[in-house]
């Protein structure tokens, strides 16, 4: 079962969402909540590369320390109304009895926190990257290749589901990629009630949908495999299909190819990441 889920937080407006999500599973796993705010350092906040006077610089600290201590409060406070609001308890160590929820404050960038905290977390939610407003791509990031730990990605402005993890599509390719992210969730799966594989048949050469079935059998798991035909963009068939079986949640293997390249030049991942209105797991 899922036992700590990692939220790292930030006064950006998104973390309510994402508390959301990690709450709608945390209910359905019994699971402790851990919410991370990366608190801002008087350093971080200095001009780069401009040589300030020593009465400026003291003044533009004792500046960024207040404004620190505020949104901690301000944060701390809309974190207890709305753990009170998502019916999630505020304490530690009921590990398995109830959904639960803790705070946790860390000075640093917000990559170092996702960093130190996600790799002893069993999954770690972080909001969909804006790409408007340039914000959350970096987390998202920290989150798949500085933890190795399943990444749950909330997709902006969509409340969650009532059921959470109540029917999950995995997106099958018999890649290394996609065989992480099997049995990296197996705990998700495990506590699915309908899970469903999505394939192409285009795994000569590797692990078969059926040979998958198979295996998530041996685990004491039922699925069903949904075909489709091959598809020059896979990542919006992955999409559409996961609708159309009617899940609430996506298990997908993420950036087969190099991050910098499918940012760059595209590829499935990354039109998920772009293009998802339904939560995403994802594996590196």
């Amino acid at each position: 079962m899922i036992r700590k889920i990692l939220v790292p937080v930030r006064g950006d407006g998104k973390g309510d969402n994402v508390l959301a999500h990690a709450a709608a599973l945390a209910h359905r796993n019994k699971s402790h909540i851990e919410v991370a705010h990366c608190r801002v350092r008087p350093q971080d906040m200095m001009p780069s590369g401009v040589p300030l006077p020593s009465m400026l610089r003291k003044q533009l600290a004792r500046q960024a320390e207040e404004l620190a201590n505020f949104e901690e409060a301000s944060l701390k406070d809309e974190l207890e109304a709305l753990a009170e609001k998502l019916g999630l308890a505020l304490e530690e160590g009921s590990h398995g009895v109830r959904a639960t929820v803790s705070w946790v404050e860390e000075p640093g960038k917000m990559v170092d926190v996702i960093r130190r905290h996600g790799r002893l977390a069993d999954l770690i939610a972080v909001p969909q990257p804006d790409v408007d407003r340039n914000l959350g791509a970096n987390s998202l990031k920290a989150a798949l290749f500085r933890t190795g730990r399943p990444v749950l990605m909330v997709p902006n402005d969509v409340a969650p589901p009532e059921t959470l993890g109540a029917h999950v599509t995995i997106a099958w390719n018999g890649s290394l990629e996609s065989s992480k992210a099997v049995t990296m969730t197996l705990p998700i799966l495990h506590g699915a009630e309908r899970v469903t594989i999505l394939s192409s048949g285009g795994e000569p050469v590797s692990a078969t949908a059926a040979d998958l079935q198979a295996y998530l059998a041996a685990h004491g798991i039922a699925s069903q495999i949904h075909a489709f035909e091959g598809a020059r963009n896979v990542g919006k068939v992955l999409l559409a299909a996961s609708r159309e079986v009617g899940a609430d949640m996506l298990i997908m293997g993420a950036y087969g190819d190099s991050h910098e390249k499918e940012t760059i030049f595209g590829g499935n991942t990354q039109h998920v990441v772009d293009k998802a209105r339904m939560p995403v797991v994802l594996v590196h």
